[in-house]
């Protein structure tokens, strides 16, 4: 499927907004699916659908080959990375179920400033008054929505 895609598109911010698109529609189809569902095997759920996929996809590419290329350190980040993904899936099936869509995901969209914060000091991307300004409005709407 991204073969395909990535001959189509070879623009990051086509990715982009698909990743927005499907993440929106995560959004929906967990709250309609999580009903009557503990929030963790919901989640467990979720993830397992996501590793068969990605296995597939990988697979496909054919790119399992560079698993022996992959340094100790990528390793060591990508694994924080996962750790932080399953507390964070974990979190927002919790919260999904506890609470309605339209408060947990802007609520969840608030990451946007934490992370342009984050990418700044730890990353050395540059600081800009226009991202600063957009990640305020993006919070800001956030905050807004949540009221």
């Amino acid at each position: 499927m991204f073969l395909v895609f990535s001959e189509i598109f070879s623009d990051w911010r086509v990715y982009a907004v698909l990743a927005a698109v499907f993440a929106s529609l995560t959004a929906i189809f967990a709250k309609i699916g999580i009903e009557g569902v503990p929030s963790n095997l919901g989640t467990l759920i979720r993830t397992v659908v996501v590793l068969v996929f990605l296995v597939c996809v990988t697979a496909i590419g054919r790119e399992f080959s560079s698993l022996r290329e992959i340094s100790s350190r990528a390793w060591k980040f990508l694994l924080l990375s996962g750790f932080a993904t399953g507390l964070s899936w974990a979190c927002y099936f919790k919260a999904l179920k506890l609470g309605p869509v339209t408060k947990v995901a802007p609520i969840d969209k608030m990451s946007l400033g934490l992370t342009v914060a984050l990418a700044i000091i730890f990353l050395g991307e540059p600081f800009t008054w226009k991202l600063f300004f957009g990640a305020a409005l993006i919070i800001s709407g956030s905050i807004i929505l949540i009221l």
